[in-house]
């Protein structure tokens, strides 16, 4: 069987890709080489700008199975029947760190889920947590400036973490979950999925409905201890990516339970907490967990750059029946999602293989741009309206309006009768067993002791005193004691 023949990018063939040509034999190399030239100007443009947050991350397609009626919530035709299947691509990711980063290490984990659906592409954006450290999407590039890499020293320092920690009380309840003991997964397949957020879901009848997502892992939820975490990095940065990848080659696929909390749109603006703020959850006993349907990985990307370094992602991207609430975080990222993948992959990014949709066809009157495949005929207006049957619109909202009032300008989200930035923090740590409040405890501890500014410390350890008193004396003590040290 003979091989086939190696081309250059315009498709001519290739003789000799051992040699670069020269003048004569040993003699300086020829600017007419135009294989040599190609090669490597394409090799120094192989690399696009990482993503600022999430860049490490692997990636798999697999399915989404309906198991329990939810049409009395939502009108979503994904949704709509029991055992329908929909085909998904599910990305995992650390947070702060780098491309070239190790995946067991201490922080959140992406957690972004594509359903490839009949009426479009619906983006659910979340992590491996519920809750996140911020509730207003102006102080997210503080937040993130303060976790990253210094630029003076190169590398992530105790002090700017903390003392942004130290500047935003409502940080507490996810600092609180990031150094306890599910703080460093010990896989993707072994870690829980949360929408995080705050979305609407409409039914049929135009009733709206407030949901929160939760993705249940059925292989149980496994976790490692700082000391485990940071031999298993050193011993293998690629730790998680590999097990992903090797289950799954296995036939061992991994799958989640779906459930949701569903909050009738009327009770929203008497709960006794702000349901749109991300740094709470809404207790089980008033919204109970409903199961919707089974997550199934069954499928590696056949090419990692191609398929998780370009997938994209944006919560803006819902359909029929599903829409957003008015969480401000929620908000903020409906516009930097999608501009954050239009300055990385271009404006057509959404053409590519695994962002484009899989089980309908786009129609719309986007046009040209960088790398534009999607050439129509010369009969083709771009423009709407027309009269020469081009696409048009439906005149059906996709989700129910949100009611808005009162006058323009920079306010605080309004305050519940029981809104503050401890209590579930709190609450939190009064579930841990003895043991799990040590680890906790300890975690904290070897980080806030490093810093150098007294002042800082002291506003961490106001955090955490005023979530539970026996919390933030233990933390105290321990800060203390290693500080002496």
């Amino acid at each position: 069987m003979s091989k086939r023949v190696l081309t250059t990018e315009s498709g001519a063939p290739v003789a000799d890709n051992q040699n670069s040509a020269t003048a004569g034999v040993g003699g300086p190399l020829l600017l007419q080489d135009q294989h040599l030239l190609e090669k490597l100007a394409r090799f120094n443009r192989e690399r696009i700008p990482e993503r600022v947050v999430h860049a490490r991350g692997s990636g798999a397609y697999g399915y989404f199975e309906v198991t329990d009626d939810v049409t009395g919530y939502t009108h979503a035709d994904f949704l709509d029947t029991v055992g329908k299947r929909t085909e998904v691509f599910l990305r995992f990711s650390t947070v702060a760190d780098n491309l070239g980063g190790a995946d067991a290490v201490r922080d959140p984990r992406g957690f972004a889920l594509k359903f490839y659906t009949e009426e479009g592409n619906y983006d659910l954006v979340g992590n491996n947590t519920p809750v996140f450290f911020i509730k207003d999407p102006i102080k997210f590039p503080d937040f993130i400036h303060s976790q990253k890499r210094d630029p003076f020293t190169g590398k992530q320092e105790p002090d700017n973490v903390w003392d942004f920690w130290a500047h935003a009380p409502e940080a507490t309840h996810q600092v609180t979950w990031l150094m306890g003991d599910r703080g460093i997964p010990a896989s993707y397949r072994h870690m829980n999925g949360y929408g995080s957020h705050t979305y609407q879901w409409t039914n049929a009848e135009g009733e709206a409905f407030f949901v929160k997502y939760h993705f249940k892992t059925n292989q149980g939820v496994r976790s490692l201890s700082s000391e485990q975490g940071q031999e298993l990095a050193g011993k293998d940065p690629n730790s998680h990516q590999t097990d992903l990848l090797q289950a799954i080659e296995r036939g061992v696929n991994p799958s989640w339970t779906l459930h949701v909390q569903l909050m009738p749109a009327a009770e929203a603006a008497d709960y006794r907490f702000n349901p749109f703020d991300l740094t709470k959850v809404w207790p089980h006993k008033d919204y109970p967990l409903q199961r919707v349907g089974r997550l199934v990985l069954d499928r590696n990307p056949d090419n990692v750059f191609a398929e998780v370094e370009q997938a994209a992602f944006s919560p803006n991207n819902f359909v029929p029946g599903i829409g957003p609430s008015p969480d401000k975080m929620l908000q903020g990222r409906l516009f930097a999602y999608a501009d954050a993948h239009r300055y990385r992959l271009g404006v057509n990014h959404t053409q590519l293989a695994v962002n484009a949709p899989k089980a309908t066809t786009a129609h719309n009157y986007g046009r040209d741009g960088l790398m534009a495949s999607n050439a129509q005929g010369r009969a083709a207006r771009n423009y709407e309206p027309n009269s020469y049957d081009g696409p048009v619109e439906t005149g059906r909202p996709l989700a129910a309006p949100l009611a808005v009032n009162g006058h323009t300008g920079t306010h605080e989200a309004p305050l519940h009768t029981k809104d503050d930035h401890f209590f579930q923090a709190g609450e939190l740590y009064r579930l841990m067993s003895a043991d799990e409040r040590s680890r906790l405890v300890a975690n904290i501890a070897g980080g806030l002791a490093q810093v150098s500014l007294d002042d800082v410390i002291e506003k961490n350890l106001a955090h955490f005193h005023a979530a539970d008193p026996e919390y933030g004396k233990r933390v105290e003590e321990a800060v203390r004691a290693l500080r002496e040290d």
